[in-house]
């Protein structure tokens, strides 16, 4: 059973989408384990996106995530990290298939509205980044066997 982290970017708070994006994750059968509506720190802003340090977008990034609330959840199902950034769309708004929460929403790649994991290891990393332990919550739905062959 794979984690991913979602991050409902400030652009996507700021719209009224948090309950668009649960709704479209809950509807494909995954199942949330976590979540927390948070202010970014700048120290947890420069953790995330340290890959791209250095890079000219940078500052624009670490900005634009401290810059109003975020809602940050874990889902969890089969193949999760993959039906995530299915759900979600291309990381480019204007190339995401059609249905996908991007492709919907959003016109801008610096405005895409939400973050997804992009690996199992990553969305490892990235929920340990974000989420206490104690957060994460093992639990059960009567709809599971209906959704997931192997729970």
């Amino acid at each position: 059973m794979e984690r991913t982290l979602v991050l409902v970017k400030p652009d996507g708070v700021q719209r009224g989408l948090i309950g668009e994006v649960i709704s479209r994750l809950e509807r494909r059968g995954l199942r949330l384990v976590a979540a927390k509506f948070i202010s970014v720190s700048l120290e947890l802003a420069e953790t995330h996106y340290a890959i791209h340090k250095g890079k000219p977008f940078y500052p624009g990034l670490i900005n634009y995530i401290s810059s109003a609330p975020v809602m940050a959840m874990v889902w969890e199902g089969p193949n999760a990290v993959t039906a995530v950034r299915q759900t979600m769309g291309a990381t480019r708004p204007t190339e995401a298939a059609p249905g996908s929460v991007r492709h919907d929403f959003a016109l801008e790649i610096e405005r895409n509205l939400t973050h997804a994991s992009d690996s199992v290891e990553n969305g490892e990393k990235e929920i340990a980044l974000w989420f206490r332990s104690e957060e994460l919550l093992d639990w059960t739905r009567p709809i599971d066997p209906w959704v997931f062959v192997h729970f």
